[in-house]
């Protein structure tokens, strides 16, 4: 049965959009331009972090961010950037009793931002940064296992990418969910493992209490 539900972040509770633009900007780079470049490294299987350096050779991602917090244009979401189903979605699989935590590959000031939004809604929030790895290494899973009081079987891991999310996730022994939506999850959806690979593949996080509630009636 699925006791817990955890989800990632990006392009899973939070719209990027607003974020990749202001790189863009940052870089002196059209937004269409940057987003298009996002995609074709996406859909050649590159780390996206390829992405800057495409415009900017030797881009450290770490010290620009630390050079955009100094200019006054740290990284930033807040309530306005959440997808629409993400508050619904969190009550109802809190009122039908399951564990919810947020665990993604995040800076410590998005944590900080993260626990602003969350803390009232979920039981764990836990980033790359707090834990020393990041997705897709197994150990940020185990790492998950770890702080999640459930069998690593009975949790779901929610995310918007096969080679981050769900592969990992698998083979750390947990169920999981693909939600379509984001770059990542728009160019992989029609993929042989997005297909077979998830436990559920939804459009929309609204849909994840019914399908969990249908998987555990099952497993009664």
């Amino acid at each position: 049965m699925i006791r817990a539900v955890v989800f990632d972040v990006g392009e899973c509770l939070v719209d990027e959009t607003r974020e990749y633009g202001t790189w863009a900007d940052w870089l002196g780079v059209p937004r269409h331009t940057f987003a298009s470049m996002f995609g074709a490294v996406i859909a050649q299987g590159r780390d996206y972090r390829d992405v800057f350096q495409e415009f900017r050779p030797g881009f450290d991602l770490y010290e620009q961010r630390e050079a955009r917090a100094a200019a006054g244009q740290p990284e930033h979401f807040d309530e306005t950037d959440l997808y629409p189903d993400v508050r619904p979605a969190l009550a109802q699989l809190r009122s039908d009793g399951l564990w919810l935590g947020i665990a993604g590959n995040q800076t410590v000031r998005a944590g900080s931002i993260l626990r602003e939004l969350f803390t009232d809604d979920v039981d764990l929030i836990g980033t790359s940064d707090d834990w020393g790895a990041s997705k897709p290494d197994i150990a940020f899973f185990h790492r998950v296992a770890e702080v999640v009081p459930f069998a690593s079987s009975e949790i779901l891991y929610v995310g918007d990418r096969v080679d981050n999310d769900l592969r990992p996730a698998v083979k750390a022994g947990m169920e999981s969910a693909l939600v379509h939506r984001g770059p990542w999850a728009t160019i992989q959806w029609h993929s042989e493992e997005a297909e077979k690979l998830p436990t559920f593949r939804v459009e929309s996080l609204t849909e994840l209490p019914g399908r969990i509630a249908e998987f555990n009636a099952r497993a009664r």
